[in-house]
């Protein structure tokens, strides 16, 4: 206890470190307090909430609960890193944005430049559907064609005003900005969840919600484990010597490319989710026609059926081999190891270096897959004990996952303000990693 309390002294000594945590504070106040600020022209007693499952649940959970309130910060930060996903996944298909990639700082801003395009673009559809599929026509009190209007350029401005937070608290806070106000939004349901839970079990359940937060414990633990585990590769830099017979050799030294056993991160999970609707919305056309197509509707469309979660379990390894296979490139890693003079020991520089780093990527996407793929369906397991379905979402899936990616970065961040002005760490052996640095 007396090591924590001097962390957190040490901590606020900092004077730059103590300035960024109280600017992330102060933007994330103005977040959730946007959450709550509910679109003109709307009776918020008359919104229909849309529950916690499915492609409506993620957004909802995302946005802090924004969503089904119908407020101004709605649609949130998702436009931005669907755009953002779109702008990432053209780098690779097109020369084009390849090139803009490769040149340096004034090629990052022309692609931060279309990406914010992009984002405008994507949040008017966005908004415009949100309007007319999620808002109930007795719950607008003004003229339907001026609040639609007016609505979408308010959406527009709340995305807008969410990504502005975002590169805010990266610039003059503490941690990612983006993946700080999603978490935001996940944690902000954990107290209601949390509480709720308590209820449902009552003073006759109390043991039965001790063993569940234990149960948590266990689980939050096992996927830190999942996101800091990385298979090293080591690299052996050849010595050279520099200038005249009077220089000194330098390199020589072994350094490692770190491959992390889940590569992909959340991204598979939010793929497979966004994908999972398509089975019961298509069998639900003929429902009335087809037994079998009622049998779709009853394993694909209901979140807690062994079939949604079998099928779910396989668009993740699938999306996780897929999303692994376009964001690290054996062969580029391979030539830069190549320009820099470094070989890894026993294997040949080139093309047999490529092969060796991709045959040890596959060994270890499979199992990474996997343990996603598991960490992904655990909620519905969790239900399967009697666990409320809002408690549940903690248990595992995307809320888990981005908990313990962005605390971990947040904490790395802090730990190396501390280490840089002589402090103790917060690990009294070892250092936090976070997901930057296991893939740097």
């Amino acid at each position: 206890m007396n090591k924590f309390i001097n962390t957190i002294k040490n901590i606020f000594s900092i004077e730059e470190l103590r300035g960024r945590i109280l600017n992330t504070l102060l933007f994330i106040t103005f977040f959730r307090l946007g959450s709550y600020i509910v679109l003109p022209g709307v009776d918020a007693n008359k919104l229909d909430a849309k529950g916690d499952g499915g492609l409506l649940g993620l957004l909802n959970m995302f946005s802090g609960g924004a969503f089904n309130n119908a407020s101004i910060f709605a649609l949130g930060i998702m436009p931005y890193i669907s755009a953002s996903i779109a702008i990432q996944l053209l780098t690779i298909a097109l020369p084009y944005f390849q090139k803009m990639q490769k040149d340096g700082e004034s090629g990052r801003k022309k692609l931060n430049q279309i990406t914010r395009v992009l984002t405008i673009l994507v949040t008017a559809a966005q908004a415009t559907a949100y309007l007319q599929t999620t808002i109930p026509a007795e719950a607008i009190i003004v003229s339907a064609w001026s609040f639609r209007i007016f609505s979408v350029i308010i959406l527009i401005a709340g995305t807008m005003f969410c990504m502005w937070l975002g590169e805010k608290i990266t610039d003059k806070g503490i941690g990612n900005g983006i993946s700080m106000l999603i978490m935001i939004g996940i944690v902000s349901r954990f107290p209601s969840s949390i509480i709720g839970e308590a209820q449902s079990r009552g003073m006759s359940g109390a043991l039965l919600f001790v063993i569940e937060m234990v149960a948590l414990f266990f689980v939050v633990m096992g996927a830190v484990m999942v996101t800091q585990a990385v298979r090293r590769i080591p690299v052996q830099y050849a010595k050279q010597v520099v200038g005249n017979r009077a220089s000194t050799a330098v390199g020589g030294e072994r350094q490692y490319i770190p491959l992390k056993l889940n590569a992909a991160g959340v991204m598979p999970i939010i793929f497979a989710q966004a994908l999972m609707f398509v089975p019961g919305l298509l069998a639900g056309q003929f429902a009335d026609k087809s037994e079998f197509a009622q049998s779709v509707v009853q394993n694909f469309g209901d979140p807690s059926s062994w079939g949604y979660n079998l099928l779910f379990a396989f668009l993740i390894i699938v999306f996780t081999f897929f999303y692994t296979a376009i964001s690290i490139n054996p062969t580029q890693i391979s030539d830069d190891m190549k320009r820099g003079g470094g070989f890894v020991p026993g294997v040949k520089p080139g093309e047999a270096t490529s092969s060796f780093i991709a045959d040890i990527l596959d060994r270890i996407t499979l199992p990474g897959a996997i343990m996603l793929a598991i960490i992904a369906i655990l909620p519905a397991v969790a239900g399967l004990f009697g666990i409320t379905r809002g408690f549940a979402s903690f248990f595992g899936g995307t809320s888990l996952l981005i908990l313990v990616g962005v605390v971990l970065d947040t904490l790395q961040q802090i730990e190396s303000y501390l280490l840089m002005r002589k402090y103790e760490g917060l690990m009294q052996s070892g250092r936090v990693q976070g997901r930057a640095q296991a893939t740097a």
